[in-house]
């Protein structure tokens, strides 16, 4: 028998829902000894959880909601799981269900908190409008609780195969910074996971057709061949581009795009159709608070899926509870129905317009609640056109594709389309999308991208986790993609102080685009000078367009399209002897992590010291 782990496990660490796959390693070893090099043994974990008090059922599906209960308002064993009693609060169904009717004690999009740089990712912050004496959680904690009920589920129906014994990968957004990459990482250690892989959903998305295609996906796809995944999720919009090469006579995947993490998914569309709601109550002369909103909102959310993926569903009933309000004598009821649904998610979320269409940016309002940084502009198809315009020039430095991009084209042409996320699962919104691309690729005289069929869109990035871990066995085809983005660190001018004038920052590239994880790269062509014993700011940029540069590129200018800050770094780096304050000649080393995370060191001249600052937002650096 095979030595190492027995099972991959593919964890989607979804805004909405979460899924563990697996893939048997032994047996998928076995197959490919014996001839059968694109066949493995995989299935999904059937996840129990409290859907009712004192309900257990199992589900593929792990709804991303943690319900807060009030001390007095469940009995002993109602949280009760096979594994023993769930504390401080409930996961999965039940959550969702009882937080339809008291929002200020549920916690959702943990996902994209945990990736907000504007508030304390480890504070106890959610639910965020909720008043003082309910108990929160950091969205930190929250994303802990998801992962430990998947391994608790994991050892409960596998306690011959621990979860810590086996190879787990955990999937990310691919727009995902070193920092949101580490947050989720130092997630899953709380969890009790070891060693984790983190992979990007849209390759995972990827992975999972490739498996399912089980080898026919070299028919489907040719060398030259441009794949835009398209990932519209519960709480964010994901694009990536993947080219496919042939290296010696082999077909080769190579991951040569990602756009910025846009907070745009399924939880605007709750939102809107509860808005279309409400509008339709207050023609009635039934007014609802802000909390009922809320309810209002997660109800349309459960509603929505229902009638976007149940043909024989043309309407589905809606509850608002009543809190006693003068304006409201009792429990609204009302319903929505799909032409509704449809009409204002593809009108809304996916209008046909132009390649030349662009995001619509409205002025700022001076103050703001606090709260997730959603979108301004809600549609879709805007953003797809941005990303592809911005990515025009994405084929100019890959071998074999650099001539099949036409010089005055105005953007990027992908060749075909594989959809991911639940809001595909509505078909006619992804129609509507590869219809607006099919429109702006006619008429700049290139070919229609075809649709990738079989993908899941529900399991698929579950599914693609856990093939990777095959795939990192040697089996399969891997995709190359290394680092979504070019990272640089900013380095302060040395400059006589002039009144009115900062000194000019100049942009040290520390990690090229594409830089493969667990790879580093000594930066020892210039030194720098580095502060130590005192505080200082560390402040870090990146660029998903500028893939010329390489490690140790100093720019002095730069378009604000090119570079964009990812966030800064606090630190006192320890004196180590010398004085407080002191500059310290110094060269640089920087890495990536198999984490994604990225590492910066500095070597003084001549010296064995090395200070390291790791991009994990802790808000601390340490010697190593």
């Amino acid at each position: 028998m095979s030595a190492g782990p027995r099972y991959s496990l593919g964890i989607d660490l979804g805004t909405t829902h979460c899924a563990l796959a697996w893939v048997d390693l032994h047996a998928s070893d076995r197959d490919h000894d014996s001839g059968d090099a694109d066949h493995t043994t995989h299935g999904i974990l059937s996840i129990p959880q409290v859907t009712a008090p004192g309900m257990v059922e199992s589900r593929g599906l792990l709804p991303s909601f943690l319900y807060l209960p009030h001390p007095d308002e469940l009995a002993a064993g109602d949280l009760s799981l096979p594994w023993g009693e769930e504390q401080g609060g409930s996961v999965g169904t039940m959550a969702r269900q009882r937080g339809a009717t008291t929002p200020i004690r549920l916690v959702s999009s943990a996902k994209s908190w945990l990736c907000h740089p504007g508030v304390d990712r480890r504070g106890a912050i959610l639910p965020h409008d909720a008043p003082a004496e309910i108990a929160r959680v950091s969205p930190l904690d929250a994303s802990r609780r998801y992962l430990a009920h998947l391994r608790d589920a994991w050892d409960h129906a596998h306690p011959d195969a621990p979860f810590d014994q086996q190879a787990v990968t955990v999937t990310i957004p691919a727009s995902f910074d070193p920092a949101a990459r580490e947050l989720t990482a130092e997630a899953a250690r709380a969890a009790g996971y070891g060693a984790v892989t983190l992979l990007e959903e849209p390759q995972s998305a990827l992975y999972s057709w490739l498996q399912t295609s089980q080898g026919a996906w070299r028919k489907a796809v040719k060398p030259g061949d441009v794949i835009l995944v398209v990932d519209v999720g519960g709480g964010t919009s994901d694009f990536s581009l993947m080219a496919v090469l042939e290296r010696e006579g082999n077909l080769e995947l190579t991951r040569i795009a990602v756009g910025d993490h846009i907070l745009l998914g399924g939880d605007n569309m709750d939102l809107a159709l509860a808005h279309t709601v409400a509008r339709k109550l207050a023609a009635d002369g039934k007014t609802l608070d802000p909390w009922q909103m809320r309810a209002l909102t997660h109800a349309c959310r459960a509603a929505k899926e229902v009638l976007l993926s149940d043909l024989d569903a043309p309407t589905q009933p809606l509850v608002v509870p009543s809190r006693g309000s003068k304006l409201i004598g009792g429990s609204i009821r009302t319903e929505l129905t799909r032409a509704e649904v449809s009409a204002l998610i593809l009108e809304g979320f996916f209008p046909q317009v132009p390649s030349s269409a662009r995001p619509v940016q409205k002025p700022r309002i001076g103050l703001t609640q606090l709260g997730l940084p959603y979108a301004q502009d809600a549609a879709i198809t805007r953003h797809l056109a941005a990303f592809l315009a911005r990515q025009v020039g994405a084929l100019a430095d890959v071998d074999g594709l650099a001539a099949r991009q036409p010089e005055d084209a105005t953007f990027l042409h992908p060749t075909a389309v594989l959809f991911n996320g639940g809001v595909f699962r509505a078909g006619p919104l992804a129609q509507r999308t590869l219809d607006t691309l099919n429109a702006w690729l006619a008429e700049a005289g290139a070919p229609a991208a075809r649709p990738l069929d079989g993908a899941d869109l529900d399991l698929a990035v579950a599914r693609g986790a856990a093939y990777y871990g095959h795939v990192r066995r040697g089996r399969g085809v891997r995709i190359r993609g290394g680092t979504a983005q070019a990272y640089y660190v900013a380095i302060e001018s040395s400059m006589p102080a002039v009144p009115g004038f900062d000194a000019p920052m100049q942009a040290l590239c520390v990690a090229p685009f594409g830089m493969e994880e667990g790879s580093d790269v000594a930066l020892d062509a210039q030194p720098f000078g580095l502060v130590v014993g005192a505080p200082v700011q560390f402040r870090f940029l990146g660029s998903s367009v500028r893939r010329q540069d390489v490690a140790g590129t100093l720019l002095d200018l730069w378009s604000p399209d090119e570079l964009h800050d990812i966030g800064d770094i606090q630190a006192t780096l320890p004196a180590q002897g010398r004085t407080p304050g002191e500059v310290v000649a110094v060269t640089l080393h920087a890495g990536v992590t198999e984490a994604g995370t990225l590492e910066l060191a500095a070597v003084p001249l001549g010296g064995t010291e090395r200070w390291k600052v790791e991009f994990d937002m802790r808000g601390q650096s340490s010697a190593a």
